[in-house]
């Protein structure tokens, strides 16, 4: 492993969310700079209290932003995506368009190093969603970029504030612990976001990750259903999964994509027909010992269930 300890200059999309803001606090500590891009300074108020982190009040969609955003970088990391489409934030647009645009521009400002987050699974042609295809099509135009590039593919993500774990609980707390459950048996390996922004540092150093993807997934290969319970144990929230079969799941997909922020699409669906587990253990290779969902559930999601537990013990005790 060849490591750059020289520290860079680092433009990240997305590093306001939630694996960017694990990646750029991480850069942060280890003396990066770092210049996050971000349509809303709010969104990034966690970050401003790191001394070399330069949040910067732009869209990175809209025309010549990306080169002023890349003008003195030393690298750029590219965590922006979306699981679902509404209006004006479609796949080709996130996945396909900002990648080609990002790659031209980065040629013009002379980064040579792009660092890429795409997904198991991703596809241009064999995919079965259209969330897998178009981040196969971005996969691609990375490879053909002629940029020194890594791409990097993980399971679904957890940790402090996800929308993997959290959301099924808001989902089981509205069902009264009840959970209709599409393609339950589709199987993943849940990978910490501690860990994944821990592979997207080294490989950011490792001149020996430039060329190469890793898929990145956790210790443990687990079912929807599973993680589902997992989550549930966690938290103390009540957890009776109803299975569906495929044709009751498409209809479950159908309906709820219709809903604001859709919770669940038919695109979803057709994702989870394909297991979300790498061919090779990438964490590995970056020299990662991986955290087990099991021991990190509790850290975060205890604290979640400690306000009914103590709102049910008032109640108990004014009885």
């Amino acid at each position: 492993m060849r490591i750059n300890t020289a520290p860079l200059k680092v433009c990240v999309l997305g590093g306001t969310g939630f694996l960017g803001t694990a990646l750029v606090t991480r850069l942060a500590a280890a003396g990066y700079w770092v210049r996050v891009p971000t349509r809303s300074l709010s969104h990034g108020r966690q970050l401003t209290v790191l001394p070399t982190v330069e949040l910067s009040l732009a869209n990175v969609h809209e025309p010549r932003v990306l080169g002023e955003l890349l003008s003195g970088m030393d690298a750029a990391v590219n965590l922006v995506g979306t699981l679902n489409e509404r209006a004006g934030a479609r796949f080709k647009q996130i996945h396909v368009e900002l990648v080609s645009r990002l790659i031209e521009e980065a040629r013009i400002a002379r980064v040579p190093r792009l660092l890429h987050v795409s997904a198991i699974g991703a596809d241009p042609e064999r995919a079965p969603s259209r969330y897998l295809r178009t981040k196969g099509q971005a996969e691609a135009l990375v490879r053909a970029s002629g940029l020194e590039f890594t791409i990097l593919r993980p399971s679904v993500i957890f940790g402090p504030g996800d929308s993997l774990t959290n959301r099924f609980l808001r989902l089981l707390r509205l069902g009264a612990g009840i959970l209709p459950l599409a393609r339950a048996s589709a199987k993943f390996a849940p990978v910490y976001v501690d860990d994944v922004a821990a592979a997207l540092a080294l490989a950011l150093r490792d001149r020996a990750a430039i060329g190469r993807t890793y898929d990145l997934g956790g210790p443990d290969i687990l079912t929807l259903a599973e993680i589902v319970r997992a989550a549930a144990a966690a938290a103390g929230v009540p957890c009776h999964i109803l299975a569906l079969p495929d044709w009751l799941g498409r209809l479950e997909a159908l309906l709820l994509g219709l809903l604001p922020g859709k919770p669940f699409s038919l695109d979803n669906f057709r994702s989870l027909s394909l297991d979300s587990v790498g061919a090779r253990d990438g964490l590995a290779e970056l020299g990662i010992a991986p955290q087990r969902m099991a021991a990190v559930l509790p850290t975060y999601l205890a604290s979640v269930a400690r306000p009914a537990r103590l709102a049910g013990n008032r109640a108990a005790s004014e009885r």
